[in-house]
């Protein structure tokens, strides 16, 4: 009987390889796996979404800080009441001693807006949030005396002592309207969550208007001055057009007592506070420690 076909035994290893069963995910694996480009590529990845987060943190930082900053100075800028105003501008109309004040705040604020720019003309990258934090809080200082002292001239007052007419103030500023005194549900009368989310909202508008101010070469010195004054007029005549239209005559008004005088004023061309370093070690407002561009005149 003549012996049937071989049959061919594999080697006792090779036996074993194709005794275990290959893993499921052994070809998904291998059809999925990115080439050898993908770690790096998967670190860049996770380094700019790690950069944009942190970013967005010290910027909701410097807003909170800037936040902070403005409350701290409303109840610090001086301010002259109505008896000064006329004193001041004799035989003037309240109009006209609107007019005087807008000009005035305006050039101010102009003055801040070119102040910042020529600081940026050869631009330094880690200084820029410290300019444009400078720049915001020495125009809304400008800006809340001049919205301060509009509510005098057309005989608006709000009710209360220096802190609940700051808060007024710096509802008014933010809001970018005049303050209804015969409806004083319409004032917060403390510095609550709801306020400082408005003020938050018109610090960040403010900081993103303001960008074009960092150009080099004086055009932002330039761009700053245009845009500062633009923007103080127009908060102002918002401002104003409210107030006309619950203006109280001169003649009938009720004897006002004069403001007082505010702990700790806020001296021309300073910030209150010793340090004012932003948040993030982007180091202290230009000009020394407190310092504020433009000033605000007594």
């Amino acid at each position: 009987m003549a012996p049937g076909p071989r049959t061919a035994i594999p080697p006792e290893g090779a036996q074993a390889a194709l005794a275990e069963p290959a893993p499921a995910d052994a070809v998904e694996r291998t059809d999925d796996m990115p080439g050898p480009a993908a770690p790096p590529a998967r670190r860049r990845m996770a380094a700019v979404r790690d950069g944009v987060r942190s970013s967005g943190r010290r910027a909701r930082a410097t807003v909170g800080f800037l936040t902070d900053r403005v409350i701290d100075i409303a109840p610090r800028i001086p301010v002259r009441d109505l008896a000064t105003l006329r004193k001041q501008f004799p035989g003037l109309t309240p109009d006209e001693i609107a007019d005087k004040l807008i000009a005035g705040a305006a050039n101010g604020t102009s003055t801040v807006g070119a102040g910042i720019g020529a600081m940026a003309m050869l631009p330094v990258p880690p200084a820029m949030p410290t300019e444009l934090a400078a720049e915001v809080t020495g125009v809304a200082a400008i800006e809340l005396k001049l919205i301060a002292e509009l509510h005098e001239v057309y005989g608006r007052r709000p009710p209360g002592g220096l802190k609940e007419r700051s808060i007024a103030y710096l509802t008014s500023w933010s809001g970018e309207r005049g303050i209804d005194v015969t409806k004083p549900w319409t004032v917060n009368s403390a510095v609550g969550t709801q306020m400082k989310r408005e003020l938050r909202q018109q610090i960040t508008k403010r900081l993103v208007r303001n960008l074009p101010n960092l150009m080099p070469l004086m055009v932002g010195a330039a761009v700053g001055a245009v845009m500062n004054r633009r923007d103080t007029r127009r908060l102002a005549e918002r401002v104003r057009g409210d107030l006309r239209r619950h203006q109280v005559p001169w003649e009938d008004l009720p004897r006002l007592p004069p403001l007082e005088k505010p702990a700790g004023v806020l001296p021309p061309g300073a910030l209150p506070g010793g340090s004012d370093t932003l948040p993030g070690g982007s180091g202290p407002l230009p000009g020394g420690p407190g310092t504020l561009p433009g000033g605000v005149e007594p």
